[in-house]
């Protein structure tokens, strides 16, 4: 696995992010001689998952919102609420 500095990686980030995706590379950052961070390919199954994750959690997001918004009291505005919500502190 390849050191790259901080310095090296500021000026050849878009080649070395290339190495990783394509060649599935990955390097170990350095600063000031320590090793500070790792690059490396995300696993395809991963990145899936990840996907999914988000993808729910924005369908959640979906349905609380539209659950809110059939409870929400037509008169009162959503800045009117928080303005209420600080009083109360």
């Amino acid at each position: 696995m390849p050191y790259v500095s901080v310095r090296e990686l500021k000026g050849h980030l878009s080649r070395i992010l290339r190495e990783v995706r394509e060649e599935r590379e990955e390097y170990l950052v350095t600063y000031r001689g320590r090793v500070v961070a790792r690059i490396s390919p995300v696993e395809p199954q991963r990145r899936q998952m990840e996907e999914e994750k988000v993808q729910k959690i924005m369908r959640d997001l979906d349905r609380l919102a539209a659950e809110i918004g059939k409870k929400w009291p037509e008169e009162v505005s959503a800045v009117e609420a928080v303005r209420e919500g600080r009083r109360d502190l």
